[in-house]
């Protein structure tokens, strides 16, 4: 059964930053959702399993990178520039295929225990 580990959640101030890391025990695309309090969870950002292939929602583009270390299946999420509407639990996602991966949140079938994130001044 796959595992997933995450962890670097925490606070941090209007235009900081953070980096959450999640460790898998398999070798397959993985991706980020978030979910803000009251709400379902949202795709964050996803990766294959090269690390090549990428996508972000539009609202954390340009401020957010995905990127993988393939020699201990990890994937990591740099947040910069963060806004308190970035405030929220993450959630690390594992697929089932090395090169695909989606925006649904009913495609991925293994799910880490979630990490919170405040953002706030």
């Amino acid at each position: 059964q796959v595992q997933l580990t995450e962890s670097g959640g925490g606070s941090a101030q209007p235009g900081g930053s953070l980096t959450l890391s999640c460790v898998s025990t398999t070798n397959t695309s993985m991706a980020w959702f978030r979910r803000h309090e009251g709400e379902e969870r949202e795709f964050v950002a996803a990766a294959d399993w090269t690390g090549t292939s990428t996508s972000y929602a539009d609202s954390v583009k340009g401020r957010f990178t995905i990127s993988r270390d393939n020699t201990i299946n990890a994937v990591y999420l740099q947040m910069n520039n963060l806004i308190p509407e970035d405030t929220a639990l993450y959630y690390c996602a594992a697929g089932r295929l090395k090169y695909a991966y989606s925006h649904e949140l009913g495609w991925w079938p293994t799910w880490g225990q979630g990490t919170q994130v405040t953002v706030s001044s």
